[in-house]
């Protein structure tokens, strides 16, 4: 039976002070034994928040990690120091890092391979923009990105999946609860019964219960939300 999960990913907010008190502060939540629970700080603030949740029932992942093992790629982290850091989770291709930064299926591929070799977690983000969405290539897109990994040797259920579709991001628009699970059902069908499928598109805890109710959805990957500890808290309890 898979397990919910539920991932915060800060992003680039805080500072070293405010996240390490946030960090405190989910740790001290009152959190539902029933669910698997994950936050992503910032790179630099990775070690500081590792020490507040230490011992506690929430793990440490990252947004983003290289695809190389070593060498001269100034400004990168490899997956082996992210695992000597303790990190379990790391997100691969989210959404604002194939936009802003470039990043190919090909890439985003070469990163969950390299995660699973470090015995990581990747979270493996697909979605498709407001374009796509209204030319009808939402499936389209979605396979395409999940095909770009399925070549590699045990990938899924090793691989979360993350369904962000990008028209719901930061935009206060969000998928209804029967749109995310006809999406999450595809993904199903791509990924096997065993993986676990997350959404997230300004998930909230006022549509948080709704949404972690579909039969295929399995918690999800939370953004602003996380950023305040009380919501983020209720989300994560909002998981059935």
């Amino acid at each position: 039976m898979r397990a919910p999960l539920v991932i915060g990913n800060w992003k680039m907010n805080g500072s070293l002070a405010s996240n390490i008190e946030l960090a405190k502060a989910v740790a001290a939540s009152n959190l539902s034994d029933n669910v698997q629970v994950a936050v992503c700080p910032p790179m630099l603030h990775v070690s500081a928040v590792a020490e507040q949740i230490k011992g506690t029932k929430v793990g440490l992942g990252t947004q983003t990690l290289s695809e190389h093992d070593n060498g001269a790629y100034t400004g990168e982290i490899s997956a082996n120091m992210l695992t000597e850091m303790g990190v379990s989770y790391v997100l691969c291709g989210h959404s604002e890092r194939r936009a802003l930064f470039g990043e190919t299926d090909k890439q985003v591929a070469d990163k969950v391979k390299a995660a699973l070799a470090a015995g990581l977690t990747p979270v493996l983000c697909v979605g498709e923009t407001d374009a796509e969405r209204e030319a009808g290539e939402t499936l389209a897109v979605i396979e395409r990105q999940i095909r770009a990994v399925l070549d590699l040797q045990d990938v899924f259920p090793a691989t979360v999946v993350a369904y962000e579709p990008v028209w719901a991001i930061g935009t206060g628009k969000t998928a209804t609860a029967e749109q995310a699970q006809a999406v999450h059902l595809f993904i199903r069908t791509l990924v096997g019964s065993e993986t676990q499928i997350l959404y997230g598109g300004s998930v909230k805890a006022t549509n948080a219960g709704e949404l972690f109710a579909m039969a295929d959805i399995d918690g999800g990957l939370i953004g602003g939300a996380a950023l305040d500890a009380t919501s983020f808290a209720a989300i994560c309890n909002a998981v059935r």
